[in-house]
């Protein structure tokens, strides 16, 4: 039987986002969502499940804590805001979710489309003032879909679309407009429950040709080093890279978040561009920007071999990153079916690899020595320096705390010991993220600091 004959599009909205494993909404909102609240208060009576709604009072604080929730958990968030105003108060934190691939159902409602006729029909002046000709031209730039709901559209289907685009590689925020009219009128579409698969297509890894190449030049390469993006970001990345860095001697350096523990053999820290003249072939994974180009870059001869989900960065307007291998894939993934393949290809190579190994691990105490004295001596040094600041939260943190960096302190300072360690705020440089980023990041994880 049609279990929505009796309900409004606004209830079933609430269902389909639930059925889709959207466990919370970060809202602000306004005379826009009048619906949203009757079914909220409607399915509470029932005792039918719903997303928890968190009021926020900021709108870029809420897609921060989405940002900060997803960073935690692997799962997005919905935020719910108010028109074009609440839309706008958002784009700082969407060019953060945006460029730091975080999947994200950002819905706004939009003005009323009737001025008569309807009861959520235009009530009070500012649904004249608030109309936009396109509202979606706003964020599109930093969506991968945005789309607005229509009269008699199967809603869970809608849902369904725009979480599976949000969560496809390389992931990134969706944009969905919701008129007052369309969410208080009666549902004609039933609502069905999804299909038991995760949302967003299966991840892909690259050509095994390619990688059979890759896998050649690495273990060609006498001065290799691997430069980390945001591959830390990923679940079990620190274990693969741990596993493949380790086993065939390769140093790895980071430009964004920690992909290994700052104690690991093998990290080199936060250093890429102090070793890369050197180098006689990068593994470039999951950086947009590896390096500066007009401060350092690799000599001409040097192997650049580039792995992530977009290894051109699509939606950059310009980038001009040379590489000889273009990797196209989930990186973890890759790099697992890569590692396979190098041990495969790697006979005669044990005594290179184990006198590489043992410079590395040398080159890794020089680094953490001069770390730890650049810590010392800044205690001494008035007014505070940045590295104080980091060596403070080093005594304080435990292995269990999750530290959310906006601007303050020098990312190589900080002890990093574990995944999901560390919260940045993103190379879009959208400041203000940090708070809410933080409550995002505790919601996720009550139970750590």
């Amino acid at each position: 039987m049609d279990d929505t004959t009796e309900m409004t599009v606004a209830e079933v909205f609430l269902k389909a986002l639930y059925d889709h494993g959207i466990e919370y909404i970060f809202a602000n909102a306004g005379t826009d969502f009048a619906p949203i609240i009757e079914a909220l208060v409607t399915a509470s009576q029932k005792g039918n499940p719903t997303p928890k709604f968190l009021t926020v009072p900021h709108e870029n604080v809420a897609i921060s804590m989405a940002q900060g929730y997803y960073r935690i958990v692997g799962k997005p968030a919905g935020v719910m805001v108010h028109v074009t105003v609440g839309t706008a108060n958002t784009i700082c934190g969407l060019m953060n979710s945006s460029r730091d691939n975080v999947p994200t159902l950002l819905m706004a409602g939009r003005t009323p489309l009737t001025e008569t006729g309807n009861i959520g029909s235009r009530n009070v002046g500012i649904h004249w003032g608030q109309e936009n000709f396109d509202q979606g031209g706003m964020v599109r730039e930093y969506v991968k879909w945005d789309y607005e709901l229509r009269n008699d559209q199967p809603v869970d289907t809608l849902i369904g679309r725009a979480l599976d685009i949000a969560n496809s590689e390389p992931r990134g925020p969706v944009y969905l407009t919701l008129p007052r009219e369309v969410l208080g009128s009666k549902a004609k579409s039933p609502s069905n429950s999804p299909r038991s698969r995760p949302s967003g297509s299966t991840v892909s890894i690259p050509d095994i040709s390619a990688l059979e190449r890759t896998s050649d030049l690495i273990l060609k390469a006498e001065k290799p080093l691997i430069v980390s993006g945001k591959l830390g970001c990923r679940e079990y990345a620190f274990d693969v890279l741990d596993a493949f860095a380790t086993d065939f001697g390769l140093p790895v350096t980071q430009v964004d978040v920690p992909a290994l523990p700052s104690g690991h053999p093998m990290n080199w820290g936060f250093t890429a561009g102090q070793h890369l003249p050197d180098a006689d072939l990068v593994l470039v994974i999951e950086s947009s920007v590896p390096w500066i180009p007009r401060t350092v870059n690799p000599n001409r001869n040097c192997k650049l071999i580039h792995l992530s989900p977009d290894p051109f960065y699509a939606r950059f307007p310009f980038r001009g990153f040379e590489m000889d291998v273009a990797l196209s894939g989930e990186p973890v993934g890759s790099l697992k079916l890569l590692h396979e393949i190098m041990l495969a290809r790697s006979k005669g190579k044990k005594r290179t690899i184990n006198a590489r190994r043992k410079l590395i691990l040398e080159k890794h105490e020089k680094l953490s020595e001069k770390r730890q004295k650049a810590l010392d001596d800044a205690q001494n040094i008035t007014p505070v320096l940045p590295a104080w600041v980091a060596a403070c939260i080093n005594e304080v943190k435990s292995d269990n705390t999750i530290l959310v960096n906006e601007l303050g302190t020098n990312i190589d300072h900080l002890n990093h010991t574990s995944p999901g360690c560390y919260v940045s705020v993103g190379q879009a440089g959208g400041l203000g993220s940090g708070l809410g980023s933080a409550l995002g990041a505790k919601l996720a994880s009550e139970n750590r600091d």
